[in-house]
């Protein structure tokens, strides 16, 4: 993933980072309320030995005192110094126990022994921290002495007393908010990641650039009224989306140029992914440039355009193919352009036979002969070859992906599916695109916007 990748999955997940983020928040402040505050009290303890005579005498005794002050402090938490402690004050704890709240260190090239402890109550621990270094100061004594000395070469002296803390040292509720807030903008932005790694579906054309070499001509965006209008250029021709199948078309212009003729087979990968109406506001805004031209049903598993575009259906291309009628008699006019409509007609048992067939081919080269662009609506590539079979007749075909509904393993079987018959997507039009959010940046650098309109366009289909 790229910088552009991550910044759009800030964008796009920036709700679940911030869901994340605000319940880390809580629950470190929940786990701080809900801890009792301990305080902690610091005593300080001066290991010193019998004074020499001589420098090396001094020497040795410092340097035989810095050895002892390591011993000493690990004395401290041992039950020999804690059990006089504990009678002393009259604590209902144990040895054990006490001493998980005790810590004493000595500083490195010193001869100080730092002890504290930690209690609920300020008082307590400053007593026990000084009643500790009593009891260290009497164990070491009579640990050191020897039977025929009168007093202990090591001597040890309270140089600071510990005194009742004012605040307590846990819970740290601005270190907890702090850790809090870190853990959940790390949780937030590892999900939202993990999300888009996992999310197998076309988003936006990024994904599609990181599949395949076959360029995107243009997009249309979703359109929730797309089944109630689905001649969005004919009812409605001033609004953005229209305005997009116009950016289309001129993006079309561009394809296969060195072709002689201007048909293409439009199809999909998989149903319901805006194809047909796709096909059929292309082909009105293609006819309103002033070209003449023919959009033919070859969808004869499921038509569609017929009751598109208001046209009786029952008679069309399989009508044709079986000589059941002549083309002049099944192609019908539409509207006061110079578009034409070819209908289904009558739904064959072997569509894929009727397509590929040599009257199919004849056909073509007829209808290419007889108008300007010729625009082939054909059935998705996955579940039947009929889309495949009927591109090696016309010679280009484009592939309609419907953004948050076609997985990418389906756009890549559909290509594969073309390939199989020596065929290759002229280009790619991207539908059901959403016009607000990360995967709606991208509408102004493919003409996702209008001629100045500044606004995002397009139509969905539910076919």
């Amino acid at each position: 993933m790229e910088l552009r990748d991550y910044i759009r999955v800030l964008r796009k997940s920036w709700v679940l980072i911030l869901l994340c983020t605000l319940v880390a928040i809580a629950a470190s402040a929940g786990y701080s309320l809900l801890q009792k505050p301990m305080y902690s009290a610091s005593t300080k303890v001066f290991v010193s030995t019998q004074s020499g005579e001589t420098t090396s005498e001094l020497v040795q005794g410092n340097n035989f005192t810095q050895a002892r002050v390591k011993t000493y402090s690990t004395l401290v938490t041992t039950p020999i110094v804690l059990l006089p402690v504990i009678d002393d004050l009259g604590l209902e704890v144990s040895a054990a126990a006490l001493a998980k709240r005790i810590t004493a260190t000595a500083p490195l090239d010193t001869t100080l022994i730092s002890i504290t402890v930690d209690d609920e109550d300020p008082v307590v621990a400053a007593k026990i921290a000084n009643a500790i270094s009593t009891s260290l100061t009497s164990v070491v004594e009579e640990i050191e002495s020897s039977p025929d000395q009168v007093t202990s070469p090591i001597k040890l002296t309270r140089v600071q007393d510990a005194e009742p803390p004012l605040a307590p040292v846990s819970p740290n509720i601005p270190l907890n908010l702090a850790l809090g807030l870190i853990v959940g903008l790390a949780l937030g932005l590892g999900l939202a990641v993990l999300r888009e790694v996992l999310d197998t579906r076309i988003r936006n054309e990024r994904d599609v650039e990181l599949l395949t070499d076959v360029p995107i001509m243009g997009g249309i965006a979703f359109d929730p009224k797309a089944a109630q209008r689905p001649l969005i250029v004919q009812d409605d021709p001033l609004s953005p989306r229209s305005e997009s199948f116009r950016t289309l078309r001129t993006n079309m212009q561009f394809v296969d140029i060195e072709r002689d003729h201007r048909s293409f087979v439009v199809t999909s990968a998989i149903q319901s992914e805006g194809k047909s109406t796709t096909a059929a506001n292309l082909a009105i805004a293609t006819a309103d440039a002033g070209s003449k031209v023919l959009i033919v049903d070859a969808d004869l598993r499921r038509p569609k355009l017929a009751d598109y575009m208001g046209l009786e259906g029952a008679i069309g291309l399989t009508d044709v193919l079986v000589g059941k009628v002549s083309l002049k008699d099944a192609v019908q006019p539409w509207g006061r352009g110079t578009l034409s409509v070819l209908p289904a007609g009558t739904i064959p048992p072997n569509p894929s036979e009727l397509l590929g067939s040599a009257s199919m081919q004849k056909l073509v080269d007829l209808l290419l002969d007889n108008f300007d662009v010729v625009i082939f609506d054909a059935p998705p590539l996955l579940p039947v070859t009929d889309a495949a079979i009927l591109t090696k007749k016309v010679g280009a075909v484009v592939l309609v992906t419907a953004t948050g509904r076609t997985h990418k393993n389906q756009l890549m079987g559909a290509l594969n599916a073309l390939q199989n018959v020596g065929a290759q997507a002229s280009g790619i039009i991207l539908t059901m695109l959403p016009e607000k959010g990360p995967d709606a940046y991208g509408y102004a650098r493919y003409g996702y916007y209008g001629y100045g309109t500044g606004q995002s366009v397009g139509s969905q289909s539910t076919k």
